[in-house]
């Protein structure tokens, strides 16, 4: 039986030419359903395009090859929103969201790979970050189990601006462990 290979992702910052097919992807309906719902050109170019200039979040497109299949960010938590974790004092937590943008490659293992390599990268490039953390609705139980299998565990269920959330974390310590179940596949 031949082996598995898990593909290998790269992932380029995101720049002001890449927001119309940000836009495009954020329309459609696995994306819209779990995003921001439907969105302009134009709201796209004022947030994301606004985001481009910030210190607090990053945003990058996922890649297999030269080719673009996913979209990721990745914020500092600690001050990134007023209304969003008021409680976090850990200056090196960070945040992230994402999502594959071809519905057909939904459910092959596509999504944890993208999330389990952006996180060991994130770790290894910045000495800095202590845990990054993810909040899926509760209902997205696709979301869970890709983040469950990319290395994250499960904190606590809570209600942020955008409703209910699955608090889901992994930190530095686990990374080795990460690293290591992705040597495996």
């Amino acid at each position: 039986m031949a082996e598995l290979v898990e593909p290998l992702f790269s992932f380029r910052p995101l720049t002001w030419s890449d927001l119309p097919l940000l836009h495009e992807w954020l329309n459609r309906p696995h994306v819209a359903e779990w995003w921001e719902g439907t969105t302009s050109l134009e709201y796209v170019q004022q947030t994301h395009g606004k985001d481009l200039e910030s210190t607090v979040i990053w945003q990058f497109f996922a890649c297999l090859g030269d080719v673009p299949v996913g979209y990721t960010q990745l914020y500092r938590v600690l001050g990134a929103d007023p209304d969003w974790w008021q409680d976090e004092t850990d200056p090196g937590a960070r945040g992230i969201d994402q999502f594959l943008a071809n519905e057909a490659q939904l459910g092959r293992g596509l999504g944890s790979a993208m999330v389990r390599q952006f996180l060991i990268r994130t770790f290894s490039e910045d000495p800095t970050v202590t845990k990054i953390q993810t909040d899926p609705a509760p209902h997205n139980g696709r979301a869970i189990r890709a983040y469950e299998k990319a290395g994250f565990r499960r904190v606590r269920e809570l209600i942020t601006p955008d409703g209910p959330a699955t608090l889901m974390v992994v930190t530095r310590e686990d990374i080795g462990r990460i690293e290591l179940d992705a040597a495996r596949r």
